[in-house]
């Protein structure tokens, strides 16, 4: 997805070029095709980012991890039956049989700061 300045995004297709990553386009007018993310970056700028003031980025962390906290464990969700996602995910996990259910938790984040790998440039 390209918002932003056409300098930023043309920098961004370079880099994903260089290091090849695919780069998929959402169809111009379509932006039901990513609708949960939109949905929750919506959420979460009309709630928490519009809302409150940083005071520096521990600050922010913090914050942030209150408001997801939040969302996630206290919040019924419509689209769950209006269960709370944790509590939706902890009924799903029952259903798993023993010998195919996932180990682990995700209480560290899922996703964590890419590493960057040494690549040569591609001519």
């Amino acid at each position: 997805m390209c918002y932003g300045t056409e300098l930023t995004c043309n920098a961004v297709l370079a880099w994903c070029g260089e290091m090849g990553v695919e780069w998929h386009y959402i169809a111009s007018g379509k932006p039901m095709q990513h609708g949960f993310c939109e949905s929750f970056n919506g959420r979460m700028r009309d709630e928490l980012l519009n809302e409150t003031l940083f005071l520096s980025l521990a600050h922010a962390r913090v914050e942030i991890a209150a408001w997801v906290d939040d969302y996630n464990r206290e919040r019924p969700h419509s689209s769950l039956g209006y269960a709370t996602p944790a509590a939706f995910a902890a009924e799903l996990d029952k259903q798993w049989p023993a010998s195919l259910r996932p180990t682990g938790s995700a209480a560290q984040p899922i996703a964590s700061t890419a590493l960057m790998r040494k690549t040569t440039a591609r001519l």
